[in-house]
């Protein structure tokens, strides 16, 4: 008897168990996921400054950019294709969220290395994030005259920058980014600037068709002094995906390809002709695998 009591107790309680498992099973399908949004821009480079995109862990990615000379050069410097200016970068990605780069501008012979890291992702669902925001610090020296000018010593080359990139991509078409800009140099004509330069880029791309996208930016110099020759940096460009390469058909006013003096040293005026046609282009390597 007892064990027929047993054996009914059994089983009158497995419906229950089985029913409490499938009940918290729909709760758990039912809570919302984290959509995380993706390619707010296709590449790290928006035209001459930085994007919020980090590379993926284990991603090494290169950067080729090239300026040519201004456009209102002349016939004789084949409307600036004559001359050439480039800079050849590494970018590695530690994490998901953090990146090391380095590279070199033939514009004053200027080394730079840098670190890139996303702490806030724009996403949707469990947790709604209305921006990407990305920290970028670079540090940059200047190797030409390869002799240093009377009273200077090497120090005095150096430049530090500290950026904020904030980014919503408000469609699948349309991607928005402002880019609050400190620069310190620590040597410059104190009678027109100061040693820190305050700069407010704002920038965006608009996606025409699945691999082109139209790019823009505009970096406004906040602390000037009368008699400063330095210009507001404006670029804009064309972002064409083929696979693996991102590449970037660019004009603008600026000649470097660094912080430091694409922000704070152009000189071209971009309504009189002093636009430099130009390129970057990407190519990303993934050297571990993604877990």
């Amino acid at each position: 008897m007892k064990q027929s009591l047993w054996l009914a107790l059994m089983a009158f309680s497995l419906p229950l168990f089985s029913q409490d498992d499938l009940l918290k099973e729909l709760e758990q399908s039912e809570k919302p996921k984290v959509e995380y949004t993706s390619s707010t821009f296709k590449g790290s480079r928006l035209v001459n400054g930085q994007t919020v995109e980090a590379k993926g862990k284990g991603e090494l990615e290169f950067i080729f950019s090239h300026r040519f000379g201004a456009i209102n050069s002349g016939s004789y410097n084949l409307f600036g294709l004559d001359q050439a200016y480039v800079r050849l970068g590494l970018e590695y990605g530690i994490t998901d969220h953090l990146g090391v780069g380095f590279g070199r501008n033939s514009v004053d012979k200027t080394m730079d290395g840098y670190l890139r890291y996303r702490f806030l992702r724009q996403s949707s669902g469990a947790r709604n994030m209305p921006v990407t925001v990305t920290a970028f610090v670079n540090g940059a020296i200047k190797t030409s005259p390869e002799e240093l000018p009377v009273g200077q010593i090497y120090s005095d080359r150096l430049s530090y920058t500290g950026q904020l990139l904030i980014a919503r991509k408000f469609s699948p078409g349309l991607s928005l980014q402002l880019m609050p800009t400190i620069i310190h140099r620590n040597a410059v004509d104190k009678t027109k600037e100061d040693n820190d330069l305050i700069a407010l880029g704002v920038g965006g791309r608009l996606k025409v068709t699945r691999s082109i996208a139209l790019t823009s930016e505009y970096y406004y110099r906040m602390n000037l002094k009368d008699g400063n020759q330095f210009r507001n940096s404006l670029g804009v460009g064309i972002d064409i995906e083929t696979g693996g390469h991102v590449f970037q058909l660019v004009l603008t006013n600026a000649q470097g390809i660094t912080e430091r003096a694409f922000i704070g040293e152009t000189t071209g005026d971009f309504f009189a002709g002093d636009i430099h046609l130009g390129f970057n282009v990407t190519r990303s390597f993934q050297l571990k695998k993604a877990k």
